[in-house]
């Protein structure tokens, strides 16, 4: 069953590479895992597949890989 509503990961400062993320999310175990999942067009960004590993995420965009659904959240101060 998909989630509705999407997982807030804080991070402190953007942008952050989207490559990044998915480790933060712990979604993925390293670089070399992340580049592959990403090259394989398992991603998306804001509802789009992304094949950049470098895209850059700012507060509020929202990430997908399989099931999983995530919100970039900045951490306010």
């Amino acid at each position: 069953m998909k989630k509705t509503e999407p997982e807030q990961i804080t991070i402190r400062k953007e942008p952050i590479r989207l490559s990044q993320f998915l480790k933060l999310a712990n979604v993925v175990q390293d670089g070399l895992e992340a580049k592959i999942r990403i090259l394989d067009e398992e991603v998306r960004v804001n509802g789009e597949i992304e094949t950049r590993r470098g895209r850059k995420l700012y507060d509020q965009d929202t990430v997908q890989l399989e099931d999983a659904l995530f919100q970039v959240q900045l951490q306010t101060p």
